[in-house]
């Protein structure tokens, strides 16, 4: 059963904003009257579906009607949220062919993944557009959408993308229509509930993978960490979440994640939200120093702008000392969270740390970490692992 939500509609994630503009340039496309308030039907997790109201600022025929533009602006609603006011232009035109019914291409500013060059795009974000588009397209026609961010490039240089070889802009995903606020209690209370649905399965056999982010958990499920066990975006709140695992009964769990999203946690920074706390640039030379860097390293270490950048450079300059400093991060991540448990109570739990790198390949796991790999039967995924 749908549920209608009034206009409008703030809170809603980049791809419910790319569907509402493609809905009304296709309402225009196939000579319908352009509604400036659209219906999206939204799948839920539950398997059920809402209908929301989301507001579209402006449509226009170019091509003598043969392609339409619609346009949208971006309401994530409270918090801090890149996106909030970004334009999304969406170009629709007929398709060359029926198969597929539908072509989504990424204009300027959408992300596309560095190898190959395809769109950045979610299987939820392809279900919107699919329920939302095809009632309107007639029978024996196809469809293609291109998506524009005229400011996608710019913003996505303040995001993790390139970490996850997603390059030229933002990415369209997501697996649900409402934005999740990463740093707020009702994010972590969310989580705190997954813990529960996850352990209280009949099926649990108390494995459980944690992630940071939607990238991260896109990642997981392709390299098929979902197949050993419980698969959970935690957002920031990563030390409350470790804990209600060990209480709810997870005996290994693997923290899986880019190096400069785990890093914090090498340094004791158990809430990662980067407005409450950061200094990874300062663990990230002291876990260094332990390795015994010479100081000229350690200075360009402390000094670059970035986690990333001073990977890259040590990368090149030393790969065997930028793969030991990488593995060494991720022991001492293991080492953290242990120490982190034990302040709140006594649990048998394993916490292994894997990261993975640009290419999108896990490379780096600490002593836990390539143990559960092996048991779980993934590091024989993974011959590049150290």
């Amino acid at each position: 059963m749908s549920e209608v939500v009034p206009s409008p509609s703030p809170g809603l994630i980049l791809p419910v904003w790319v569907a509402a503009a493609a809905r009304a340039a296709t309402q225009r496309l196939v000579g319908e009257a352009v509604a400036l308030e659209q219906p999206l039907v939204v799948p839920e997790p539950e398997g059920d579906e809402r209908v929301v109201m989301v507001p579209v600022r402006s449509v226009a025929g170019l091509a003598d009607d043969q392609q339409v533009l619609g346009i949208a602006v971006c309401d994530p609603g409270l918090g801090l949220d890149l996106t909030r006011d970004l334009e999304v232009w969406v170009r629709v035109a007929w398709g060359a062919s029926l198969e597929p019914w539908l072509t989504v291409v990424p204009g300027e500013g959408v992300g596309r993944f560095a190898e190959g060059g395809g769109i950045c795009v979610s299987e939820f974000a392809l279900q919107l557009l699919e329920r939302n588009l095809r009632p309107l397209v007639p029978s024996g026609r196809g469809l293609e959408l291109e998506v524009v961010l005229p400011r996608g490039r710019e913003l996505a240089e303040r995001t993790s993308n390139a970490a996850f070889g997603v390059v030229d802009g933002l990415a369209l995903i997501g697996t649900q229509a409402t934005v999740q606020i990463s740093a707020s209690p009702d994010q972590l209370q969310d989580s705190l509930e997954q813990v529960r649905v996850i352990t209280e399965q009949p099926q649990f056999g108390g494995r459980l993978t944690l992630v940071i982010g939607e990238n991260g958990r896109d990642l997981a499920t392709q390299l098929g960490f979902h197949t050993s066990g419980g698969l959970l975006k935690t957002g920031n709140w990563i030390g409350p979440v470790l804990v209600a695992a060990a209480e709810a009964g997870v005996k290994e769990l693997v923290l899986f994640g880019y190096q400069g999203k785990l890093l914090k946690l090498a340094g004791g920074i158990f809430h990662t939200h980067h407005h409450l706390a950061d200094g990874r640039s300062e663990v990230l030379t002291a876990l260094a120093v332990d390795l015994g860097l010479p100081l000229e390293r350690l200075q360009q270490l402390r000094k670059a702008s970035s986690v990333e950048t001073a990977m890259e450079a040590l990368q090149q300059q030393d790969a065997v000392q930028a793969d030991g400093l990488r593995q060494r991060m991720a022991a001492e991540v293991e080492a953290r969270a242990s120490s982190y448990l034990k302040r709140y109570g006594s649990w048998s739990m394993q916490v292994g740390a894997v990261l993975f790198d640009r290419s999108r390949e896990r490379r780096w796991a600490g002593p836990a970490g390539q143990v559960l790999l092996k048991t779980w039967q993934l590091a024989l995924e993974a011959p590049s692992l150290r």
